[in-house]
């Protein structure tokens, strides 16, 4: 018994107690907190993630490239302020330059800036970033360390290269294969040129591939090699395949009828180079992005009068032949009509895209849905019978007596798509998909890890997110064997021990001895509290009333007229000018993190707050609170503009 008291005794010495045996009653916080003069209530520094992220399918740390664009955190010495936000910017997606084109910025919608005037132009400053880190040729630096790993990444599209590009910078040897000839997936062969120009698509892939990737195209898995092949030579494999199976109209006359063709099937079909021209009367079924791309390409190829039965659109589309160039030069304009369930004002389509297409000279319905295809003799299609609807989320109800039919020399279906795995039954879930975890992992298959449409049609910017999910999975099974919890807020965060080693301010290491509290202590952060992985902050925790009302700064656009729209494939997105970008970047409220404006210096009744010495100062570090005069007054805390303040039981 002498020898466990001694022990005891020991423990107790060496580690603080707070509370003794015995101790039950609760402290009366409520009267110590509301004391004259003093408080346990004081500032605590909480970083938390803004809605920008938090929307953001990819994981951009969005505020974090703002406020270096802004000019709020500073580049290390001798890199610049374009590169430095590049590198925060392709810590999570690696395409700047293409998204910050094509993606519809679900981050601007979640933007607190929401509530001053309108969203910050997220998308916009991303694209002046990407392009100019093309123009100036950066790289992605080599991996530091070689892990001895191998991991073979199926699907060439945004999807795999994110995968691919994550699992390389991680030091593992990655092999990609893909089916066809070049790499890009949809936005290659589903995007046109004219939104995404492919010679940004070609800087930003090779970019990626430069790390060190061994790419072996026109292989398709389950033909020319079979997946237990594939598990036998690799430690781990992603599956990025995408869904190139268009969905036909789910109404009679559809089925193996010549001039009814899947939107995937048209728009792969122009991307290639070998469709040139488009019969006169067009009929596209849809109402997302990707009919809208169908519908905008037709009006732009123009309709050519006397065409052979050869060069019929159909047997373009299909693959059995490709337009001459040369005999497509007199061309008049398409009759291009795009119908969709939803009313006009609720379709799937970004608005940008659908007034686009208005200007253009497409014809867009709302509330129609397709009861059947009408035939002529040949068996070819004549027309599409439709009448209106009504949605019920989202099944349509016909309304009886609108039945009514439009002519058309060509019906395009863009509804939907699936994943071509008919060489691949042991990962199809049977719908022409593959399943996967929260971890990207493939249930019941430990080496398997997927992502991309084949598991969700959805967003380019989602694809990529699942490559940088799927990565970091791979990681933890070929380091651990198995895959951990993926956090609440999955998205790239602002690293505040990252950017005080960066600027050689790492804090001391821990002594062990006893502590209470840490204000004066050199091994922890003081009165620091990160919460980004587990919250996302609402603009109810700002100070709006810091933010004056500040116009954003538009790109321009070039809008092309209906009798203009006939060969013109310019691009038509203005990238912002060098003082334009940062200008539009101060727009952003740095949600959740200090963005050094002083207003608890200047209000703190007590003197409390005081800046950083600069010597010690960085990014989320710029002031301090004094607790021996901080009387709990949470004055800070409600001017302050970011949320950044919480009032906290400090010591």
């Amino acid at each position: 018994m002498a020898a466990k008291s001694s022990a005891k005794a020991t423990t107790e010495g060496r580690n603080y107690r707070r509370y003794k045996d015995g101790d039950s009653k609760p402290n009366a916080w409520q009267e110590e907190i509301f004391k004259a003069g003093w408080s346990h209530k004081c500032p605590t520094y909480v970083l938390r993630t803004p809605p920008c992220s938090g929307s953001c399918p990819s994981g951009h740390d969005i505020r974090g490239w703002l406020d270096i664009v802004r000019g709020v955190e500073k580049p290390p010495e001798g890199i610049t302020w374009q590169e430095y936000a590049f590198r925060r910017m392709t810590e999570a997606n690696p395409f700047p330059a293409v998204m910050g084109r094509v993606c519809p910025a679900p981050c601007e919608q979640g933007c607190n800036r929401n509530m001053v005037e309108e969203h910050v132009g997220i998308n916009s400053v991303e694209h002046f970033i990407g392009d100019w880190a093309i123009a100036n040729k950066l790289s992605f630096p080599k991996p530091g360390t070689e892990t001895g790993k191998k991991v073979v990444v199926i699907g060439g599209g945004p999807a795999g290269l994110s995968a691919a590009y994550h699992l390389r910078r991680a030091g593992h040897a990655v092999t990609l294969l893909e089916e066809k000839a070049e790499l890009g997936g949809y936005v290659r062969y589903g995007i046109p040129g004219y939104r995404t120009p492919r010679e940004v698509l070609d800087a930003e892939i090779n970019r990626i591939i430069d790390l060190g990737i061994t790419v072996r195209t026109k292989c398709r898995v389950g033909t020319d090699i079979t997946v237990s092949e594939l598990e036998d030579k690799f430690d781990a494999i992603f599956w990025g395949v995408g869904t190139h199976s268009g969905r036909g109209l789910p109404v009679p006359g559809w089925k193996d009828t010549a001039n009814c063709v899947s939107g995937v099937a048209f728009l792969k079909a122009f991307n290639e180079g070998r469709l040139q021209h488009v019969p006169g009367r067009i009929i596209v079924v849809g109402g997302g992005d990707t009919s809208i791309d169908v519908a905008s390409v037709a009006r732009r190829l123009g309709h050519i009068k006397q065409v052979s039965d050869q060069d019929r659109v159909d047997h373009v589309i299909l693959g059995q032949v490709a337009h001459d160039v040369a005999a497509s030069a007199s061309r008049e304009g398409a009759d291009v009509t795009l119908t969709s369930l939803f009313p006009v004002e609720k379709m799937f389509a970004a608005q940008r895209e659908i007034d686009d297409a208005k200007r253009e000279g497409v014809d867009i319905k709302g509330g129609i849905m397709p009861l059947e295809v009408i035939k002529g003799a040949d068996g070819r299609a004549t027309g599409l019978k439709l009448c209106q609807c009504t949605m019920d989320g989202m099944t349509p109800s016909p309304i009886a007596g609108t039945e009514f039919v439009m002519e058309a020399d060509l019906i395009v279906s863009a509804i939907g798509q699936s994943g071509d795995l008919a060489d691949l039954p042991e990962i199809d879930n049977g719908k022409g998909f593959i399943n996967a975890d929260k971890t990207m992992r493939v249930p019941g298959k430990p080496k398997h890890f997927v992502g991309g449409d084949i598991v969700r049609p959805h967003l380019l910017t989602t694809a990529i997110g699942h490559g940088r999910v799927a990565a970091a999975g791979i990681g933890e099974f070929l380091d651990k064997g198995e895959v951990g919890k993926r956090p609440k807020v999955d998205v790239h965060h602002f690293d505040l021990l990252a950017k005080l080693r960066e600027a050689n301010l790492s804090p001391a290491p821990y002594d062990a001895g006893a502590t209470r509290g840490t204000d004066k202590s050199k091994f922890a952060l003081h009165n620091f509290e990160n919460r980004g992985p587990n919250e996302v902050i609402p603009h109810e925790d700002l100070f709006l009333g810091h933010f004056l009302h500040t116009p954003r700064h538009h790109r321009e656009e070039v809008h092309i007229q209906a009798d203009q729209v006939i060969g013109n494939f310019s691009e038509r997105l203005v990238p912002l000018s060098d003082q334009t970008v940062v200008d539009e970047a101060k727009r952003c409220m740095s949600c959740g993190l200090c963005f050094e404006c002083d207003n608890c210096v200047v209000f703190c009744p007590q003197g409390a707050v005081e800046r950083v010495k600069k010597s010690e100062r960085t990014t989320g570090r710029y002031v301090e609170t004094d607790y021996s005069k901080c009387i709990g007054c949470h004055i800070c805390h409600d001017v302050c503009p970011t949320g950044y303040i919480q009032m906290g039981l400090g010591e």
